[in-house]
């Protein structure tokens, strides 16, 4: 929520047209916005990442597997407020629901961490939370295992990002944003 009071983070945040909003969608924390899942992913994924107060994850690649919240938190709060989708109707979403989905994301992009060193090659790190987002998001909508495995996938060929945002001369805002990102295109 701290994020919330940087006009740099805030300035990215919000509907893509100024003023819309979605009766019963996924709700923005800290803010008024109910938003369709896809851009509530961003919204969330960039205020989870833009402090850098997350948490770690050291292995041959780092990265910041509570990222992954932004895709998880926006889906299961749109699919609980509307019982009558049609990826999973009359489900009820829980905490216990969103707490398995994070152990899913972490164990994902924990163990693709281990002992792949994406950095080393010149992708960056974020790349980890696409994979892992989108194999919970579509797990999330209904997705069966076959269904998973063709968006993790596509995931993992839709453009990774490379790390030249994260060093100087090149950093800028995009490092505080890539995790929205990464679950924004997971999401969608």
């Amino acid at each position: 929520l701290l994020a919330l009071e940087y006009p740099a983070c805030t300035k990215l945040l919000g509907p893509v047209v100024p003023g819309a909003t979605l009766i019963g969608g996924a709700r923005v924390p800290g803010t008024d916005w109910q938003l369709e899942p896809v851009k509530a992913a961003f919204n969330i994924g960039c205020m989870f990442r833009w402090l850098d107060f997350n948490d770690t994850w050291l292995a041959a690649e780092w990265g910041h597997p509570s990222d992954n919240f932004g895709a998880i938190l926006a889906l299961t709060d749109y699919l609980d407020r509307n019982p009558n989708n049609p990826w999973q109707p009359n489900r009820t979403w829980t905490v216990r629901d969103v707490l398995h989905a994070a152990i899913q994301a972490y164990e994902i992009q924990g163990v693709l961490a281990l002992e792949n060193g994406f950095n080393r090659v010149g992708l960056d790190h974020v790349l980890l939370v696409r994979i892992a987002s989108t194999a919970v998001a579509c797990s999330i909508l209904g997705g069966t295992a076959s269904q998973i495995a063709d968006a993790v996938s596509m995931a993992w060929l839709d453009g990774g990002a490379l790390r030249t945002y994260r060093h100087a001369p090149n950093t800028g805002s995009r490092k505080s944003w890539a995790a929205g990102d990464a679950t924004q295109r997971a999401v969608q």
